[in-house]
């Protein structure tokens, strides 16, 4: 059966790698900060659905390039334009960039945001749709939404910002449009740890690393209970945790744990 490989993807966009089944995705236009294009955005988004279907990433790190994660939507490419669409057209992209989250959120890899400087508007969304995120102190994240005369209520931020830092910072956030720094980020749960500036990339690999040596079938069905358990009861939460993990007792990387534990050896997994 052919498989679909991630390293064979080639996207116009944005940079692709992948090393050691670590996908790094990289925004590379740093003289604007890493802006998204229309283009960008759809490509982002089909490259998160065609992970459902590859065998070789088992993690994916997203940065940008020259310092700066990205500066949101592009004024040109995305801004302007806007201004002169109807409606029909204006819920068609609100729907396309809002599918960028689905796919992030629905495909099985756990998505580490690595941040330095600007990450504002959208690349603020990217980051908050990530599973985990490590900045700069000095980096500024942004849902700057408001200040250009939208609702901070934008690509899922009013659900997914509040349940990661609460709903009394996340409305201070969305209705000001202030820039959050590294150390506020960390200190509210938002960032999972602050590195250097320079060495941010390098510690969300590291991480990322860690992940995609360990159990990534089990990750993959973690990443589907976080998902699935937001809207739930305790009783079916309970219920779909159950079924998870009894198909994850299911794998060799199970029995490999076990094995491994009797011998009083460290387990390697090999994700099935």
């Amino acid at each position: 059966m052919y498989t679909l490989k991630g390293a064979d993807f080639t996207p116009e966009h944005f940079d692709w790698a992948v090393d050691d089944g670590v996908a790094t995705i990289t925004l590379n236009r740093p003289e604007r900060k890493n802006p998204l294009t229309l283009d960008s955005y759809a490509e982002l988004r089909d490259t998160f659905h065609k992970l459902r279907y590859v065998d070789d990433v088992k993690t994916v790190v997203f940065t940008g390039a020259g310092g700066n994660f990205c500066s949101g939507g592009d004024v040109h490419d995305i801004i302007g334009p806007l201004t002169r669409m109807d409606m029909p057209e204006l819920m068609t992209f609100t729907r396309m960039t809002g599918a960028l989250v689905s796919e992030m959120r629905n495909c099985p890899q756990p998505i580490i945001s690595a941040i330095e400087g600007i990450c504002a508007g959208a690349g603020a969304i990217i980051s908050m749709a990530s599973d985990l995120r490590y900045a700069s102190a000095d980096s500024k994240t942004a849902f700057l939404f408001v200040r250009v005369g939208l609702a901070g209520c934008d690509m899922g931020a009013c659900t997914i910002l509040p349940r990661i830092i609460g709903q009394g910072r996340a409305s201070e956030l969305l209705y000001t449009g202030r820039s959050m720094s590294g150390d506020e980020g960390l200190s509210w749960g938002y960032f999972n740890g602050l590195a250097p500036m320079g060495d941010v990339l390098a510690q969300a690999t590291q991480v990322a690393r860690k992940l995609a040596d360990g159990p990534t079938f089990a990750h993959s069905m973690t990443k589907k209970c976080l998902h699935q358990e937001w809207n739930v009861s305790i009783e079916q939460a309970l219920e779909i945790e159950a079924e998870a993990q009894a198909i994850c007792m299911q794998t060799q990387d199970f029995t490999r744990a076990y094995n491994a534990f009797v011998a009083k050896e460290k387990p390697v997994f090999e994700g099935n």
